[in-house]
């Protein structure tokens, strides 16, 4: 079995996923080569496209902040370079995207928990004694926005998981090392 990934073209995929595409592309300009390897399968793009625009309680710059800290702990050169370039878009500077990939973002002590947190649940999957927890509850975070974290995680892990096994090619400007 052939265990090379290449960039899928719209002609190369299902009707189902020609629609996806059409739709990606509409939005973005053009279909991330990341999602194109999801259409090797005839259901994964679409539904992770559905968990991609599920409705969340954090703020884009808190999902933001998660997926970084996140991509970081995985090691995910692809999804760091995504979303360095949209956490800019929403706001965040380099230097702070840097800072959050290290396990903190000291600039805003509300995200700073929970980044504290994300980072402690990609880690060791679960938040530890209790601290950060407190922590995150006592900066103004529900229960709600908890459970979307986890989701958030879950998301992200896919999508660095999926890097990881196929490496196709990275078109977006790499993100700089945090050593």
């Amino acid at each position: 079995m052939e265990n090379t990934f290449k960039v899928l073209t719209r002609e190369e995929v299902s009707e189902t996923n020609q629609h996806v595409f059409d739709r990606l592309k509409k939005t973005f300009g053009a279909v991330p080569n990341l999602y194109s390897t999801l259409a090797y399968s005839e259901n994964a793009l679409e539904a992770y496209i559905n968990l991609e625009d599920s409705k969340s309680s954090l703020t884009k710059k808190e999902a933001e902040a998660v997926t970084l800290v996140v991509s970081e702990v995985n090691g995910c050169l692809y999804c760091l370079s995504a979303h360095t370039m949209v956490a800019k878009m929403n706001g965040f500077t380099e230097e702070q995207t840097l800072e959050i990939r290290g396990g903190s973002a000291g600039f805003d002590k509300k995200l700073d928990t929970l980044v504290k947190l994300a980072k402690q649940l990609s880690e060791k999957r679960n938040p530890g004694e209790g601290t950060l927890m407190e922590a995150f509850f006592d900066a103004g975070y529900s229960k709600e926005n908890l459970i979307d974290v986890i989701v958030l995680i879950g998301d992200r892990t896919i999508s660095n998981i999926l890097h990881a096994v196929t490496k196709v090619p990275i078109e977006f400007p790499l993100a700089k090392s945090i050593d």
